[in-house]
């Protein structure tokens, strides 16, 4: 029986760990920030957050696919050893990492898993870090991990891998968060998106890479909100008068739309965009309307006319 607990600990905390860094490599696709501001990071300075993220990225993959390789008799040995023993002392330090976050700042969540950790750090978090400690230092000296002897062997160890997810999942936080998301769509008036989010999922759009050899600088002359909208000026040159490039980002945490409109700078008027629209026509598209306080986006949805704010 305590064979068999400790069997099912290898398969279960390297799955673990390679989600926790596939939930982490998408939250910093999505924000365009390697920085996710969540976990043991945010005790360090500003400066050192991105490089030690990077660094829990590297530890999480490195042991989750070594714990994987050296499962069976390849790799068993001392390979298996040295991974199992850094598992278990990760899982340890970030314990400790949890205490001195969840006292220094009471308010941040353990980032455990990219944007489902976003709750504060708890006394279920600290308790669940601690038993995966425990699990992992239970497999060194483990002998190679073989198939099932028999199906009441291997009935023995679905029974023990089902309790043991019942009781992770007591204490995680992230499954009440998850089910929470499936069953719930925030308005898009409510919904909480930071600039630095919207700048991120704008720089990685196909409006940005088209309108940019017209923009002068990438910093933005201006940005607002307006319900379910963000909108962002930059300034830009365009029949070498002054301009602004006018973005309009829908609050959206995938793949939001994006529409664009060039206007000039003294007085608000669209600027048409003569080499955009050859463009179009060789490519056999139709060119863009772009009239006073209408923007019709390219590639838009059903090609919807958005208007833009009165106060371009």
């Amino acid at each position: 029986m305590l064979n068999a607990v400790r069997e099912v600990q290898i398969p279960l905390i390297a799955v673990l760990l390679l989600g926790a860094c596939a939930t982490k490599l998408l939250r910093a696709m999505r924000t365009g920030s390697m920085d996710g501001g969540l976990g043991p990071t945010a005790l360090f300075p500003m400066r050192m957050r991105t490089p030690m993220t990077v660094v829990m990225w590297v530890i999480e993959f490195g042991l989750g696919g070594g714990l994987i390789i050296t499962a069976g008799h390849l790799g068993h040995g001392a390979p298996a050893t040295c991974i199992r023993l850094g598992a278990g002392l990760m899982f340890l330090v970030a314990t400790s990492a949890l205490i001195e976050l969840r006292a220094a700042k009471p308010d941040v969540g353990c980032g455990c898993f990219g944007d489902f950790s976003t709750a504060p750090v708890s006394g279920r978090t600290l308790a669940r870090a601690g038993l995966l400690s425990v699990a992992a230092l239970s497999t060194v000296g483990l002998p190679a991990v073989t198939e099932p002897r028999s199906g009441a062997y291997l009935g023995q160890l679905l029974a023990i891998t089902a309790v043991e997810l019942i009781v992770l999942g007591a204490l995680s936080p992230e499954l009440g968060e998850g089910l929470i998301r499936l069953g719930y769509s925030e308005p898009c008036e409510l919904r909480a998106m930071s600039a630095e989010r919207t700048l991120a999922s704008l720089r990685h759009s196909k409006a940005w890479r088209r309108h940019s050899k017209l923009i002068t600088s990438h910093e933005p002359t201006d940005m607002w909100r307006e319900v379910c909208w963000r909108y962002v000026v930059f300034p830009a040159t365009c029949q070498d008068r002054a301009s602004d490039v006018v973005f309009a980002i829908f609050l959206s945490q995938r793949r939001p739309t994006i529409h664009a409109a060039v206007v000039d700078a003294v007085t608000s008027e669209p600027v048409p965009w003569p080499a955009y629209q050859s463009q179009l026509r060789r490519r056999g598209r139709p060119t863009p309307r772009l009239a006073a306080g209408v923007l019709a986006a390219p590639g838009s949805p059903g090609g919807t006319d958005m208007p833009l704010s009165s106060d371009l």
